[in-house]
């Protein structure tokens, strides 16, 4: 249950970077109150996450997904750099991730 509390939390991150990016592209109301209720969501989870789990492990976990997950949103939507350095990378951030699952 954590772990998809945590989870959840990152993919509202995602979310977040997107609006960001959405408000920074349109200009309007949508777009923020999108970005406050997905950035606020994913620290309302991610401060449930940290009853259970250590600070470390919880924010690495939160970022990654949402780091990685923004970036190959970008990659897919927005026409952001494809190149097969960046693709490793993202895959060792996705590995990391899951690596920190198996360890806890």
């Amino acid at each position: 249950m954590a772990w998809g509390i945590l989870i959840l939390a990152g993919l509202l991150e995602m979310v977040g970077v997107l609006m960001i990016h959405q408000f920074h592209q349109r200009r309007n109301i949508f777009s923020v109150i999108c970005l406050i209720l997905a950035f606020g969501g994913s620290f309302i989870l991610l401060s449930v996450a940290l009853q259970t789990f250590p600070m470390g492990t919880a924010y690495a976990v939160w970022t990654g997904i949402g780091a990685s997950g923004a970036a190959v949103l970008g990659m897919l939507f927005y026409n952001e750099a494809r190149n097969m350095k960046r693709i490793f990378f993202l895959f060792l951030i996705i590995f990391a991730i899951v690596g920190l699952k198996l360890s806890a």
